[in-house]
């Protein structure tokens, strides 16, 4: 898949958040890489050998407060090379994504890991966040 192909699905993905919670997400840029680098590898605290799908990077919004001074925007990334190896097809692969764009937007709601896989097991249910 082209990069561009994989944007598109990305921006599909976020476009699918209902609209509650878009509204409220401010100052944060969702990006796309090929590959995590070592560093984020650290920063997800991935286990040796393994890798991530997507890395929140910011001040969760329940850490936040209106008297912080301007901050620089929080990043979502989510990585292309690990969707592709894990999907077994194309709706799998865009079913990746869409849950890897839910599970950092989570951890930017405030949600720890426990908390996030909890929601996401109710999502798979139907019961939306």
């Amino acid at each position: 898949m082209t990069p561009a192909e994989f944007d598109r699905l990305v921006a599909a993905a976020y476009a699918r958040i209902p609209a509650r919670f878009r509204r409220r997400l401010k100052n944060i840029a969702v990006v796309v890489e090929p590959e995590p680098a070592p560093a984020q590898l650290a920063r997800g605290r991935a286990p040796r050998g393994s890798t991530l799908l997507g890395l929140y990077e910011g001040r969760p919004l329940t850490r936040r407060s209106v008297f912080e001074p301007f901050a620089m925007p929080d990043r979502i990334t989510i990585f292309q090379g690990p969707h592709e190896r894990l999907a077994g097809s194309p709706e799998h692969l865009a079913k990746l994504v869409e849950d890897t764009v839910w599970h950092e937007v989570a951890h930017y709601f405030g949600m720890d890991e426990l908390q996030v896989r909890a929601a996401e097991r109710k999502r798979r249910r139907g019961g939306m966040l």
